[in-house]
């Protein structure tokens, strides 16, 4: 698969900070419930591509997906999740799948940023300290096509947007 391959849909899905952290210490920093409902929603059914670090910040697989861990560790298994080593075997897993999503973390956004045709940012607005970090976003290549915002609130601190971005075709 080359980039720009217009088979498939391939999403980014993130929250990140103002200043694109996504995380510390291969933890989450806020808690959003409403971005975790929305998340669950948008990937539930299709394959979802994440690296190693992140499949082990989880309890286990995600239900009801296509698991596929990007690694380069040759012997790495996990339950209930396909291995891959390339960028293009994690897409070959994803199968009949035409949405894929990428799930991070930091590192694998990065690689998959060029094959990407559209991102679902949750921008939590707030400056972090992190080690995580989305990849900086070329405005030429991505135009916003959707912006919701959420006010901060009793449950959650931290006011936050929903915005979905397309990549420009130029």
């Amino acid at each position: 698969m080359n980039e720009g391959d217009s088979s498939k849909e391939i999403t980014l899905i993130a929250a990140a900070s103002e200043n694109n952290v996504l995380g510390k210490d291969n933890q989450l920093i806020w808690h959003l419930s409403e971005d975790l409902k929305r998340f669950k929603q948008l990937t539930l059914g299709h394959a979802v591509i994440m690296g190693r670090k992140t499949f082990e910040s989880m309890p286990k697989a995600l239900p009801n997906r296509t698991n596929i861990i990007l690694t380069r560790n040759k012997n790495y298994k996990a339950e209930n999740a396909l291995v891959a080593h390339t960028i293009e075997q994690a897409l070959s897993f994803t199968g009949e799948d035409i949405k894929p999503f990428i799930i991070g973390g930091g590192e694998i956004y990065s690689l998959f940023l060029s094959f990407a045709t559209s991102i679902e940012l949750t921008r939590v607005h707030h400056y972090f300290e992190g080690d995580a970090f989305f990849p900086e976003m070329n405005p030429l290549d991505w135009k916003l096509v959707s912006k919701v915002e959420n006010e901060a609130s009793d449950a959650q601190p931290f006011a936050f947007s929903y915005l979905t971005y397309k990549k420009t075709t130029n």
